[in-house]
């Protein structure tokens, strides 16, 4: 992470960390994932995952797709989120750390990673764009 410029960096981290915490929080909530193995009893969502891996996987993601057209962002996003969703994949046939319920699959997750990719990506091109113009002080 210490590819100029940082601050774009840790502001992808945080948004990612944020919106992958809401949508994981929805998604157990309204009990298409559970997790029967949990780091911290308090939460109910992949605290590893949603708060570490996922956010600086798309850090890396938004620095290999920093000048890049649109056709090659959404290849790369495909680059990240399959094998994202193969080890998931695994994860929850292998192990007891995910379940997959009500009609969510490894498809289901593999669009839902691909599209959280496209958004971070988004986000981040919109904040690159505006204007770079400090904020007027009131008198």
């Amino acid at each position: 992470m210490r590819k100029p410029p940082v601050k774009d960096w840790m502001l992808i981290f945080l948004f990612k960390g944020y919106l992958s915490s809401i949508l994981d929080k929805l998604v157990t909530k309204k009990g298409y994932i559970s997790y029967p193995v949990k780091l911290f009893k308090l939460f109910d969502i992949s605290f590893i995952f949603d708060y570490l891996l996922y956010p600086i996987a798309c850090v890396y993601y938004n620095q290999v797709t920093k000048s890049s057209n649109l056709l090659t962002i959404f290849m790369k996003s495909l680059y990240f989120s399959i094998p994202m969703t193969l080890v998931e994949h695994f994860f929850e046939t292998r192990t007891s750390l995910i379940k997959f319920k009500k009609g969510w699959s490894s498809f289901t997750s593999f669009y839902t990673i691909t599209i959280t990719f496209l958004i971070s990506r988004t986000f981040i091109a919109i904040i690159r764009k505006s204007p770079n113009t400090p904020v007027p002080r009131n008198k």
